[in-house]
């Protein structure tokens, strides 16, 4: 049969208890037991006491322990009633119409004579009682006339017990038995409840668990505590967060490349018909648009493949000790005569004196510019301008590109660099990429453990300006 956590948090805590109030018990039993027989041991002094002073003047009046001898059980009887009167009446009061109380019985133990009391003369031969020399026998010496006349001792209190003591000790035992029981009867009363407790803010989690695992990524746990439970409910909480989040992303991406895809598609599908349908012929300019459209659905393409492996830590680097400003004026030179071509002038202030050594990929760096490069041509108006800057700061190398107008709302700079994103609101392909760029120069640029950030440019456009670390100093 399959036990459900809450019960066995239960029987936990019923077990724990049991076994703690079993212990508690034993313990206690046992202290009782020894506290007592200590105090018996303590009255058993002064009987001895008062027996050893009857028993000398019984000696001296008698010469000899005959007379014990010949009838012990009236001197027993007296001895013990009268020493035993004086060391418990303080402490019991007074129990027969007499106004004494009866001496101790026996208890059925390894001394069966049926009295305590242990007599010896002179030469430790016994009197009256057992012959047993049990080393626990306490002995008082009887001193006659300055000599020892005879010993006198009492079997330890184990052996006798006044029936006042036996209910005194059966009482404790008792008692100390119901309150065991009852501790035991409470915490199984309170323990089940506590355990429900306990468990319903996990029961909670549980659910909610299930219902991530089932693709409901909305669900939330109420955070109700500042304990350990109430952090792995937050924490909880921002996972799920986390996973909606990237299930919206998730959706978006697909909607974003779908369409993205489906438009050059759509045109070479259209134009492809009309060839067929021969509502246009084949002319130099039909193929040339026609390859248009498939450099620019390639280019989609790579992009995502590129995007997609540096998701996935695919992205190879190569990387070595390179001079970033040779890097970037190779990437200059090669796009100067497009700048020309559209009409916007290329302002280098990249110095040709020094060189910036950085540990990367140049093939990489290549990407990284090449594409910032297509970021300008694309959204700078014709008749613009675009200034790339190159600096050293402390450890850093600082690469600064600086366009015109138009420019880009403060509020939208954050999100530049995110897939597929375009400050446009239209989904128009007037104005060129699909917006995967800056997605990959980010992840070019924290590969090299840089950082890229977009900021409005002096000049009325986009300032992006990027940091390397640098490996070596300025020559």
């Amino acid at each position: 049969m399959k036990i459900g956590i809450t019960y066995r948090l239960f029987l936990s805590i019923l077990g724990a208890t049991c076994l703690a109030v079993l212990a508690m018990f034993l313990i206690m039993g046992w202290s009782i037991n020894r506290g007592f027989y200590q105090y018996l041991g303590a009255m058993e002094e002064g009987m001895l006491e008062q027996m050893a002073g009857s028993l000398e003047q019984a000696y001296a009046e008698h010469g000899n322990w005959d007379f014990l001898k010949n009838d012990p059980e009236p001197w027993i009887r007296r001895l013990l009633t009268e020493s035993f009167d004086k060391a418990t009446s303080e402490r019991f009061g007074k129990f027969d119409d007499s106004g004494n109380m009866p001496p101790p019985r026996m208890r059925r133990g390894p001394h069966r004579s049926g009295s305590p009391l242990i007599v010896l003369d002179a030469e430790r031969k016994p009197v009256i009682g057992p012959s047993s020399q049990d080393d626990e026998v306490n002995f008082r010496a009887i001193v006659h006339a300055g000599k020892t006349a005879g010993y006198v001792g009492l079997l330890p209190p184990r052996h006798f017990l006044h029936p006042v003591q036996v209910r005194f000790l059966s009482r404790q035992h008792v008692a100390l038995a119901f309150a065991a029981g009852g501790m035991v009867l409470v915490v199984m009363f309170v323990s089940l409840p506590l355990a429900k407790r306990l468990m319903r803010p996990i029961k909670a989690m549980a659910g909610a668990t299930h219902d991530i695992a089932s693709g409901k990524y909305a669900t939330r746990i109420p955070d109700t505590s500042s304990d350990e439970l109430g952090q792995l409910a937050r924490d909880f909480n921002a996972m799920a967060l986390t996973l909606e989040k990237n299930e919206k992303e998730r959706r978006q991406w697909v909607a974003d490349i779908s369409h993205e895809l489906r438009t050059p598609l759509a045109v070479l599908r259209g134009e492809i018909e009309a060839l067929l349908d021969g509502i246009r012929t084949i002319t130099p300019d039909t193929i040339r648009s026609l390859h248009a459209e498939t450099l620019r659905l390639g280019r989609l393409v790579e992009d995502l493949y590129q995007l997609s492996l540096s998701d996935i830590g695919a992205l190879t680097f190569r990387k070595e000790n390179l001079d970033l400003v040779e890097v970037l004026k190779k990437s200059i030179e090669s796009y100067s005569a497009e700048f020309v071509r559209k009409g916007i002038a290329l302002t280098n202030n990249v110095p040709s004196d020094k060189e910036i050594i950085v540990f990367a990929d140049g093939e990489r760096l290549n990407q990284l510019f090449t594409n910032l490069f297509e970021n300008s041509l694309r959204y700078t108006d014709a008749g613009g301008r675009l200034v790339v800057g190159l600096a050293q700061s402390e450890e850093h190398a600082v690469i600064e590109l600086q366009d015109s107008a138009p420019g880009v709302p403060e509020k939208e700079l954050g999100r530049l660099f995110e897939r597929l994103y375009r400050v446009e609101g239209s989904r128009s392909r007037t104005s060129g990429g699909a917006g995967l760029g800056l997605a990959i120069c980010k992840n070019i640029v924290e590969a090299h453990g840089g950082t890229i950030s977009a900021h409005q440019s002096p000049l009325g456009g986009l300032l992006i300006r990027i940091t390397f670390p640098v490996s070596g100093r300025s020559a």
